[in-house]
């Protein structure tokens, strides 16, 4: 019995005309259409492409699946409008079988755009984009089935006998399924339209960056909104009941969801405050680096290494910030050297002055300085000054071709770097520890033994002064 009211359906049509004249009539129609519309699709997918090379990459990426879809959608649309026109002078069951398919791939590619600009902002894959495409062929491939087969009508009355309760609701399986579809369907487009929104919103750029993202950000939190609340009463749920919901989550936030809270808040502040913005490099907590993303959440910062941070808004607003970028990108470096006092003190000061000259991300102005920082023990000790263009790229390379240039010139004009050097006194006699140092095979001055003496008891650890430091001085 089900099998005849299988083959009652599409399936007993496309049996009936097999081998008629009405067949061949079918088929070249139904090839016909799909001609046309591949033509159709070819002349609207080139207007597409003219519009998508300046598009950014996630436009791009989503646009591919749309591209797919226009021939099966327009072929669909076709071969519906010639069905309909030719069903009152012959019959028409292929037509009407070649529906199916191109009106299913036609929603799958359909769903697979909208989510690929959902999921894929980046122009990259998604996890939640595999599971959408894999859930909506599934779907759509099973529900295709069950369209030629004519059994639709039987599947909705045994998921309409499938009864339970959620709660204090009575609820079936038919119920259920199309709730969650409807639900899922309207916060797809929502943020389909949020996508779009933003990129509208991004593009305006008489409109400050900071303001941009705000304006994104509590759009798009809008309309996936809206989605809900829209889905609900389709479904049938009293959107009342989400007092009870709103309820609990305000003691939620109280106690253990107030970090999270306050962390969105604190990105709304900074957005819409305008402290921090795009690019800026800034210092927080000893973290040094430019500003690559604020989102709602959390400030993402990228060092000066290149590892990108996530910073929580609330540290933002309660710690202390330091903005490098607010006024000026150049920074200030410092290279300090030590030459003898024996060097001539004006010639080295003009080496390093020229040691900063044609280095790359050096400014010319302010111009690089030399300063006699102080005299120490050993040698005067000299400073350069000079900034360096974009600080924020780094400084290490900068200072040390400037460190380079220092010890080349200082070598080629004789200026002398010294080196710490200590004068070690022995009273009385050696240790019994060194005794066998003095027996040597070869004839040695005593100020050799003293030196080796020295060097000994420099290895003991022990200061000949205070008895701390590294030398030792034994008395008699």
């Amino acid at each position: 019995m089900t099998q005849n009211r299988i083959l009652s359906h599409m399936l007993a049509g496309i049996v009936r005309d097999y081998g008629e004249p009405v067949m061949i009539w079918q088929a070249g129609t139904l090839l016909g259409t799909l001609l046309v519309a591949w033509l159709l699709a070819r002349l609207v997918r080139r207007k597409l492409d003219s519009h998508r090379r300046a598009r950014h990459e996630s436009v791009r990426f989503g646009a591919e699946s749309l591209h797919k879809a226009l021939f099966p959608l327009l072929g669909g649309l076709l071969v519906w409008a010639v069905q309909t026109a030719l069903d009152d002078y012959m019959s028409t069951s292929l037509l009407e079988l070649a529906l199916v398919p191109l009106i299913g791939i036609a929603l799958i590619y359909i769903v697979f755009f909208l989510a690929r600009r959902v999921f894929g902002r980046s122009g990259q894959a998604h996890a939640w984009l595999s599971i959408t495409e894999k859930a909506v062929s599934v779907m759509v491939w099973v529900g295709m089935g069950i369209t030629v087969l004519g059994i639709q009508d039987e599947v909705l009355r045994w998921m309409e006998s499938v009864r339970f309760r959620v709660g204090t609701a009575h609820m079936t399986l038919l119920s259920l399924t199309t709730g969650l579809m409807w639900v899922c369907a309207t916060v797809i487009f929502a943020l389909w339209l949020g996508s779009v929104y933003e990129d509208r919103v991004m593009r305006a750029h008489s409109i400050d960056a900071n303001l941009r993202v705000a304006l994104s950000r509590l759009g798009r939190a809008l309309l996936v909104l809206a989605a809900v609340l829209t889905s609900f009463s389709l479904v049938g749920i009293d959107i009342t009941v989400l007092g009870v919901f709103g309820g609990a989550l305000g003691v939620g936030l109280g106690f253990g969801l107030q970090k999270i809270a306050s962390n969105y808040v604190s990105g709304f502040i900074i957005l819409l405050d305008r402290s921090l913005r795009l690019g800026d490099t800034i210092n927080v907590s000893g973290l040094q680096g430019s500003v690559t993303e604020i989102r709602t959440r959390y400030t993402m910062v990228r060092g000066l290494d290149g590892i990108e941070t996530l910073i929580p808004n609330e540290k933002l607003i309660t710690d202390v910030v330091q903005n490098h970028s607010s006024y000026l990108t150049r920074g200030y470096a410092k290279a300090a050297v030590q030459i003898a006092y024996t060097s001539d003190l004006e010639r080295a000061m003009a080496l390093l002055v020229e040691a900063a000259q044609g280095v790359e991300r050096v400014l010319d102005d302010p111009a690089p300085a030399a300063y006699l920082a102080g005299f120490g023990a050993d040698g005067i000790n000299l400073e350069l000054g000079f900034w360096i263009e974009e600080a924020a790229k780094g400084t290490a390379g900068t200072r040390s071709t400037v460190n380079v240039n220092i010890w080349r010139l200082f070598k080629e004009n004789g200026i002398a770097i010294p080196y710490t050097r200590r004068d070690i006194r022995l009273v009385g006699g050696l240790p019994a520890a060194l005794g066998g140092a003095v027996e040597i095979g070869h004839a040695q001055t005593i100020g050799e033994v003293q030196a080796e003496g020295a060097d000994a008891q420099a290895g003991l650890g022990v200061d000949p002064g205070t008895g701390t430091a590294r030398d030792v001085a034994t008395g008699a």
